[in-house]
């Protein structure tokens, strides 16, 4: 990742630079993990906006690509409840048998065939695989990030895993 800074003082321009430098950044960031190049444009600019706000109201002096990204992950946390949300107010949906067994992970997963499996999947299946497996964040910084309990996100994550790997199958077959 090019770290690129703003602060309090530098030149409007300045500004402008630096979200310019950032923002194949933060734009690579979203669509990596949302798959979905109109959803990561629409939170690339939540993210940015974010940003300006901040910079308006002087709650940052400091701005750095990192920030960004770390607003950006928050801005698609969010996205992906609001989808969670919208899903169960169509369907309800029954959770299955939650898997004994540990955090382990099929590493040789084909990446076409993973991104198009995960797209399959609910928002809130997705956001825990994308937290837990791409972004690489422990258990527990998952629960953190969504507002969950640890359990919660174990039982969670296993049956995201399950998920998962029956949409993996069912497009590796019909591929």
């Amino acid at each position: 990742m090019t770290e690129s800074r703003w602060q309090v003082g530098d030149p409007p321009e300045a500004f402008v630079d630096f979200c310019a430098c950032a923002l194949p950044e933060v734009y690579g960031y979203l669509v990596a993990r949302c798959g979905d190049r109109a959803t990561a444009e629409d939170l690339t600019s939540a993210t940015f906006e974010a940003a300006l706000s901040a910079v308006r109201r002087a709650t940052v002096t400091d701005l750095s690509t990192g920030w960004l990204i770390v607003v950006a992950r928050r801005r698609l946390i969010d996205h992906w409840r609001r989808e969670e949300r919208d899903a169960r107010r169509l369907e309800a949906f029954g959770c299955d048998e939650i898997d004994a067994g540990c955090d382990d992970w099929d590493d040789t997963i084909e990446p076409p065939v993973g991104m198009i499996a995960l797209a399959r999947l609910g928002p809130h299946h997705r956001a825990a695989l994308t937290l837990r497996y791409v972004d690489g964040l422990s258990v527990t910084e998952v629960a953190r990030e969504l507002a969950r309990g640890h359990d919660a996100t174990e039982a969670l994550l296993q049956r995201a895993r399950r998920a998962f790997r029956r949409a993996y199958e069912e497009v590796r077959t019909h591929a």
